[in-house]
């Protein structure tokens, strides 16, 4: 059977999570947890040493009451494609080869048994996706039979991040491989946050397929490094050229602002400190 254009064209697969939506309830961060088989220890006070592939940040706009505004903001592996496709922050880094960025899915992996835990990925990203396992994980007893199958336990010395729940993009490549070698259809591959998201905060999907809908929200520019057309639509620390997958959307301009850091007087857009700055 002889491929269509669609099926030849890379994927970009992506995320676009509207802020406006999101309450902070931290049901994707649950499910996150669960589909990855993230391993946790009995006491977790001490979040420096927690693993959260997906953590939710709660913001403000720094005003008293009653001005006061919230704003939770849902964080997981960007996915950064850098301004040349493939030069991720944490791939160009790494002397093990243990992360790797895709260019027929766009995602950037990471392969455990490679990694010898130098953490100079972990350095390099600057959104804190990465964690190091400092221990072996401990399942309760019987919990151990709750955990995927689909998914392998990290062993400590390890660093580990999101993945865009990659495996359910291999079952889903394999069911369309073995249906006559048909394109992946949009509801097939999600991940688990998306699915769990009771607002429908959550969007996952193909940025370079028309057809799906992160691709109608963000309208991602293919000739200015995917900045979204979408004027609601920002990424987080956009000036550093990382190039991330995960948009976000807001109507408010102060929640825009802290996505990038932007100073008081500085327009959003802009590169460097306004004139006259220290």
């Amino acid at each position: 059977m002889k491929q269509t254009q669609s099926q030849q064209r890379p994927k970009r697969y992506g995320m676009a999570i509207d802020l406006d939506k999101c309450t902070g309830c931290g049901s994707c961060m649950v499910a996150c947890f669960a589909e990855n088989n993230v391993s946790f220890k009995q006491d977790e006070t001490n979040k420096l040493l927690s693993i959260t592939w997906l953590r939710v940040y709660k913001i403000t706009n720094g005003k008293p009451f009653p001005d006061t505004e919230v704003c939770y903001v849902p964080r997981p592996c960007q996915h950064c494609a850098g301004q040349h496709e493939g030069h991720s922050p944490c791939v160009s880094v790494c002397p093990a080869t243990a992360t790797d960025y895709s260019l027929y899915t766009g995602i950037v992996s990471q392969i455990y048994t490679r990694c010898f835990g130098c953490r100079y990925c972990m350095a390099a990203c600057p959104y804190h996706a990465r964690y190091f396992n400092w221990w072996d994980p401990i399942w309760p007893e019987g919990m151990e039979r709750s955990l995927s199958p689909n998914v392998s336990p990290r062993m400590r010395g390890v660093v580990e991040k999101c993945s865009f729940c990659f495996h359910r993009y291999q079952l889903a490549r394999d069911k369309a491989y073995l249906e006559g070698k048909r394109p992946i259809r949009e509801e097939e591959y999600q991940t688990a946050c998306t699915q769990a998201c009771p607002s429908g905060a959550i969007v996952f999907g193909d940025l370079n397929d028309p057809a799906h809908e992160v691709y109608r929200i963000v309208q991602p520019d293919p000739d200015n490094h995917y900045k979204a057309r979408n004027p609601r639509a920002f990424r987080l620390l956009e000036r550093l050229g990382t190039n991330p997958k995960v948009y976000y959307l807001s109507s408010r301009e102060w929640v825009r602002r802290a996505g990038d850091n932007y100073l008081e007087n500085e327009a959003p857009g802009t590169i460097g400190a306004p004139r006259g700055a220290h």
